[in-house]
């Protein structure tokens, strides 16, 4: 089953999407392969640093989440963050490569009382040089335009499963609130980042399901986080029988060739997958990844050996010049550069 390699298609149908799920391990995987090649460099990773600005208490139920306040999790509750103490951070991601930084908090949906510091933090970011994405929950028409004049350039909302198995992991909302969600974002001018979780219990046809609805949506997400479940003492889901690692790389590469143009993230679970897991999604067409210790509230590959194995698989992390900030970003090309020369013999 040949797809073309640039076509962006918001028709897909369950039996197209089964039958790219069919193919040969192989198979599958040099036609992704040709779409990533045909719609971007197959060498450059694009790299974003996600910070957790209000943690804990969220009054969802989703069972994969340590912060749901529904779970006994033993985790530690904290409050919005202050805006410099969050500008601190997103300076110290720049300063490691990041080109994006995410800001994430524990809400249902953003307060009102709330949103001046969410604004300041959205004008800071930016006017450090970085990309700005955001995910505060759910959003009206009326803060989704608040974000974007601010100038938030990504929204993360995530429909996590398939419509069918939705409700088996989140009843405070449903799956129409989210489709709701993502098109006040869209309609606000702002890019859109939605993604979902896999090894979750859910069947190979929930996952035909998910990736159905992120690509025939009116307009496709520019961001496609594919999670792993990571499996936290506390929630419902901590017993869940892990997911074929096989089948985790599948469904990346029918991603890439749903989604041509957009960025596929391999997000939360990296820290259970091996270099060589890893360097197999790369070539199935993931090519953006979360960069630092921790995503969230779970734990994620130390900054060190992503640039090890980066250097290993000869991949760059993805620029973003903009002509005003030209000169200080090719200063941290090349200070990043040196970092992956140093961290390639790190505890040699």
């Amino acid at each position: 089953m040949q797809q073309n390699q640039t076509e962006i298609r918001h028709d897909w149908s369950e039996q197209e999407v089964q039958a790219l799920f069919d193919l040969p391990f192989n198979d599958l995987l040099f036609q992704a392969q040709l779409v990533h090649r045909h719609n971007f460099n197959p060498n450059e990773v694009q790299v974003s640093t996600l910070l957790s600005i209000k943690t804990g208490a969220c009054p969802e139920d989703c069972k994969y989440c340590p912060q749901s306040g529904h779970y006994n999790t033993g985790l530690e509750k904290e409050r919005l963050m202050q805006v410099e103490a969050v500008l601190e951070k997103a300076k110290k991601a720049k300063e490691t490569g990041s080109t994006r930084f995410c800001m994430g908090a524990a809400w249902k949906h953003p307060a009102d009382k709330d949103m001046p510091y969410v604004i300041e933090m959205v004008k800071g970011v930016k006017a450090l040089g970085l990309e700005t994405c955001m995910t505060l929950g759910m959003l009206d028409e009326d803060k989704a335009d608040q974000l974007a004049e601010a100038g938030l350039d990504y929204y993360n909302h995530n429909l996590d499963t398939s419509p069918e198995f939705y409700d088996k992991i989140i009843t405070t909302r449903t799956y129409q609130d989210r489709l709701d969600t993502l098109h006040h974002v869209r309609e606000s001018g702002m890019k859109i980042c939605s993604g979902g979780i896999l090894g979750m219990g859910e069947t190979a046809n929930d996952r035909i399901g998910l990736l159905r609805q992120l690509a025939n949506l009116p307009k496709q997400p520019e961001s496609v986080p594919i999670n792993m479940l990571v499996k936290v003492k506390g929630t419902p889901l901590e017993n869940a029988d892990d997911l074929d690692n096989l089948d985790f790389i599948r469904t990346i590469a029918v991603a890439r060739i749903m989604m041509p143009q957009s960025h596929v993230r391999l997000s939360a679970g990296r820290e259970s997958m091996s270099d060589e897991m890893q360097a197999m999604t790369f070539m199935a067409g993931a090519n953006s990844i979360f960069y630092g210790e921790c995503l969230l509230t779970t734990p994620n590959p130390e900054t060190h050996r992503d640039l090890q194995l980066f250097k290993r698989l000869g991949i760059n992390p993805e620029q973003r010049i903009s002509d005003a900030d030209e000169t200080q970003e090719q200063a941290i090309i090349k200070d990043l550069q040196k970092q992956q020369d140093d961290s390639f013999f790190y505890q040699a």
